[in-house]
Parts: structure tokens; C-alpha cells; sequence
């Protein structure tokens, strides 16, 4: 039987020191962890990994139920998964288990109570952004493709995969700003 540590932060400038030392104190060997956000399971390599190699009778330990995930479904479908192989979760804290049915229950209230607090989050942002934006000094992010560029090179008979290589961004990219033919304003 493997504990095996999972630690995720979803910024690349946060630390991941903390948790990972807790799950070694723990005794978890491996521990995988990744600096991407826990909204969704999209670009989850790691959590994938531990799932496609975790065996019966192993245990999955994060520090923190919303390292596991900040969506409820993701949470309880990781739980089920881990279920179907025979292995665990345990979440240091609050210490919590799926060893027992009252684990369960309480992972579930901490996975919405997660789910919550995102939503939290995206909200205080957007009226962060809608008072800044009152006050005149929110401009948005920067942008990183140089529009006018792009729409000068297909006006020049360029095709999208010739100017994604040229300007460094995907085919996808090309294509939206064609498609708004919206030049960017001049600063």
C-alpha cells in the first residue's frame, strides 16, 4: 500500500514547499504536483498520472480538499475513480477520509464549500475590475499579439499557419483575429 501526495497551486509564481514538505512529514512516496488551477481537470498531467498508476488499497493525500479541485463534480468523479481501483483519498485538513461513509459526506460539503469559494473569487475579481474600471485606471490586460500585424500580414496574402509561425501563437489565434478584422488601436 503507497500513500502517494498530490500538491497543486494555480499561479506559477506560488510556492509548493509547504505542502509538499506536510505530505513527506505524512510519509507519501511519491508525491506529483503541479502549478495549474484546480477549476477544472483540463491540463491536470500529474493528477492524471497518479490516477492511471494508483492500485487497490493505495491512498491519495492532499493537504487540502481544494488542492484536489475547486469544482464538486471533479472532487466526487476523482473520489468515484479512486473507488473503482480500490484505493483512498485523505485530505489532511480537516482530516478527512474515504475509508468510511461519514468521509464521504464530509468531502462532499468540503468540495461545494470549494466550489463556493471560487466563485467567490471570480466575483470579488470582476468588481475589483468594474471599480477600476469606474475610476479610469483599469486597462485591461496587455496584449501579447501584435493585431495590426497579423491582419497586414494576411492582407499580404499570408495564410494563417505562415502567420501564427511568424508572430509565435497558434493557427486558432490567427484565425480569431481575422475573423474580427477589428484592428487594435494605436498607442
Amino acid at each position: 500500500m503507497a500513500r502517494i501526495g498530490y500538491a497543486r497551486c494555480s499561479a506559477q509564481d506560488q510556492s509548493l514547499d509547504i505542502q509538499v514538505e506536510r505530505l513527506k512529514s505524512e510519509g507519501c512516496q511519491p508525491i506529483r504536483s503541479e502549478k495549474v488551477s484546480g477549476a477544472s481537470r483540463d491540463g491536470r498531467t500529474e493528477l492524471a498520472a497518479i490516477l492511471d498508476f494508483i492500485r487497490e488499497g493505495d491512498e491519495l493525500m492532499v493537504v487540502r480538499a481544494d488542492r484536489l479541485g475547486r469544482d464538486t463534480r471533479d472532487v466526487l468523479n476523482i473520489v468515484h475513480e479512486l473507488d473503482q481501483r480500490g484505493a483512498y483519498l485523505t485530505v489532511l485538513d480537516p482530516h478527512v477520509s474515504t475509508r468510511g461513509e461519514s468521509g464521504r459526506i464530509v468531502l462532499t460539503v468540503l468540495g461545494m464549500v470549494s466550489q463556493m469559494e471560487r466563485r467567490f473569487i471570480l466575483e470579488r475579481q470582476r468588481e475589483g475590475i468594474q471599480a477600476a474600471k469606474a475610476k479610469g485606471v483599469y486597462k485591461g490586460g496587455t496584449r501579447r499579439l501584435d493585431r495590426d500585424k497579423v491582419l497586414a500580414m494576411k492582407a499580404d496574402g499570408h495564410g494563417p499557419a505562415a502567420i501564427a509561425k511568424a508572430v509565435g501563437c497558434s493557427r486558432m489565434q490567427v484565425y480569431r483575429i481575422i475573423d474580427s478584422g477589428i484592428q487594435a488601436p494605436s498607442v
